[in-house]
């Protein structure tokens, strides 16, 4: 809980920071990537950007309580309770985006739609991360280190994407990540999703 208060403090405070004007540090990166979205180049990476950061995420997040009527079909009363344990924490962590982009209202590093902080791809596929990575933890300890690896890559995959086609600047995709761990290490301190358990077996019913 202080963990996760601590990264959703990080968060607003370099919304803060930048909403009036970017750092030097996204100016930078910016520049290094000034037309990289044109021509081949940014088609694939809008490919990349939209599967990984829209596409996936919401098959995940579609396919969990698709995963909990099942479980409940069949009497699966202790995947179920992780389940819907998972489901608001994903909420959470997806409204991150929600509630940041006007409370910050930053500009785009060029001209495209709605605000800039945080980025909503990132925040998606942060999100999906860290609610598999709790599913792993509860329902398939062995897996956890594999899903950790895989959806932090994924994240990374989509914060890079953002900043090729230049719709966002580099610390909208650090916001996103730190957003997106703080609200949901908190929502899961809250829903007892964390501290991990001892014995998996140990989850109330």
């Amino acid at each position: 809980m202080l963990l996760g208060g601590a990264l959703a403090a990080l968060f607003v405070l370099l919304g803060a920071a930048v909403a009036g004007h970017p750092l030097p540090i996204d100016l930078a990166v910016a520049g290094a990537l000034q037309g990289w979205w044109r021509g081949t180049t940014g088609v694939v990476t809008t490919v990349i950007s939209d599967t990984f950061g829209i596409v996936l995420p919401t098959v995940f997040a579609v396919a969990l309580p698709v995963a909990a009527v099942l479980c409940w079909h069949r009497g699966l009363r202790r995947e179920l309770n992780v389940l819907l344990r998972a489901l608001p924490v994903l909420l959470l962590c997806r409204l991150t985006s929600v509630v940041g982009k006007p409370l910050f209202e930053r500009s785009r590093p060029r001209e495209y739609a709605q605000f800039s902080y945080p980025s909503g791809h990132v925040v998606a596929a942060a999100s999906m991360g860290l609610a598999a990575v709790l599913l792993c933890v509860w329902l398939a300890p062995r897996l956890t280190r594999w899903a950790i690896v895989t959806f932090a890559s994924i994240t990374v995959l989509v914060a890079v994407s953002r900043l090729v086609l230049g719709v966002h600047w580099l610390t909208d995709t650090v916001g996103a990540v730190l957003g997106v761990l703080g609200v949901g290490l908190a929502g899961a301190a809250v829903v007892r999703l964390l501290p991990r358990p001892v014995l998996a077996a140990t989850l109330p019913a």
